[in-house]
């Protein structure tokens, strides 16, 4: 499993606590933060998987 994919993986997680921290609060600066971070965790998911995949297929 490629270190991206971790990676994203935690950063969808917090991103997920600070928008809903955010919300909690009313405080929208925070719930973007969230946004934007779990957006961040899954293009980190994506290039983690594609390099797997590339890893896969040139074995």
């Amino acid at each position: 499993m490629d270190k991206n994919r971790v990676k994203g993986a935690v950063k969808e997680a917090s991103g997920s606590i600070k928008e809903a921290a955010g919300k909690l609060t009313g405080n929208s600066r925070l719930k973007m933060e969230g946004v934007a971070e779990k957006v961040e965790g899954k293009i980190l998911t994506q290039v983690g998987k594609a390099k797997d995949a590339i890893r896969h297929a040139l074995r």
